[in-house]
C-alpha cells in the first residue's frame, strides 16, 4: 500500500489553478489505488509557523536539554518531518506569488528540511528516488520567447531544493496564463491560457497512474 504525503501552498479557497491540477492528480491516485493512504495539508488554511530560533537550536541540542521553546518547537518539526518521511511519493500544488514561490511553501520547507534526517550534507540523502510531483501555476508566461523569460524563480528554486537538497524525483506539471481571463490585457491569451491547462489536468491525471503501477508492480 503506498502513501502520498499531499501540501497545496495556495492562499486562494476557491479558485486556484494549482489546487485544481492537484486534484485532478489525487482523484486519479485515489481511483488507480483505493487500497493507498494520503496524507494532506493546506497551507493556505492552516500554515505552518516560520522557523524561528527555537526551532533551529533544537537541532543542535539533545531533546533532554530542550528548553520548553525548544520543545514546543521541536515537536511541530518532529510532526512534519515524519509525514515526510512515511510518504511513498508527494503532490505539492505551488503557485507563483511575485516571482517566487508562497511564503507558506517556504516556512513548510524549512521546517521539514533537517540535517541528518531528510538532507544529508555528505551522502545520498535519505528520500533519493522517490516520485514527486509539483503542480506550478503560473498567471502569466515566462517560457523562452516571452517577455518575462528568466523571472521564475519558482521551479529553478524547487529543482534545486527539491530535486538536489531532498534527492526526490521530480516530475513539475506546469499551467501559464492562468489570469488571462481575468485580466483583459491578456484577453488574446484566453484560448492559449484553456489549453494549457488542460493539458496540465491530462498531464496530472496520467503522472499518478504512472506512479501509482510503479508502486505497485
Amino acid at each position: 500500500m503506498a502513501h502520498l504525503l499531499h501540501v497545496d501552498s495556495s492562499a486562494l479557497s476557491a479558485g486556484s489553478v494549482s489546487k485544481e491540477i492537484a486534484t485532478t492528480f489525487r482523484k486519479a491516485w485515489q481511483e488507480a489505488h483505493p487500497d493507498g493512504s494520503v496524507t494532506y495539508r493546506d497551507l493556505g488554511l492552516e500554515p505552518v509557523p516560520a522557523l524561528a530560533e527555537a526551532g533551529i537550536t533544537a537541532a543542535f541540542v539533545p531533546a533532554a536539554n530542550h528548553n520548553p521553546a525548544q520543545a514546543e518547537a521541536f515537536v511541530l518539526r518532529n510532526r512534519l518531518v515524519q509525514e515526510v518521511l512515511e510518504a511513498d511519493a508527494y503532490l505539492f500544488g505551488v503557485p507563483m506569488y511575485n516571482w517566487g514561490i508562497p511564503a507558506a511553501f517556504k516556512a513548510w520547507l524549512d521546517q521539514i528540511i533537517l540535517a541528518g534526517v531528510t538532507v544529508s550534507l555528505d551522502g545520498t540523502p535519505p528520500l533519493s528516488g522517490r516520485p514527486a510531483t509539483v503542480v506550478l501555476s503560473y498567471g502569466g508566461g515566462y517560457d523562452p520567447g516571452t517577455p518575462r523569460h528568466g523571472w521564475d524563480f519558482v521551479q529553478p528554486y524547487l529543482e534545486t531544493v527539491l530535486g538536489k537538497g531532498l534527492g526526490l524525483a521530480v516530475t513539475f506539471i506546469k499551467a501559464q496564463l492562468t489570469l488571462a481571463e481575468r485580466s483583459p490585457a491578456m484577453a488574446a491569451l484566453i484560448p492559449a491560457s484553456r489549453e494549457i491547462r488542460a493539458a496540465a489536468h491530462t498531464d496530472a491525471e496520467a503522472r499518478a497512474r504512472d506512479i501509482v503501477a510503479k508502486l505497485t508492480a
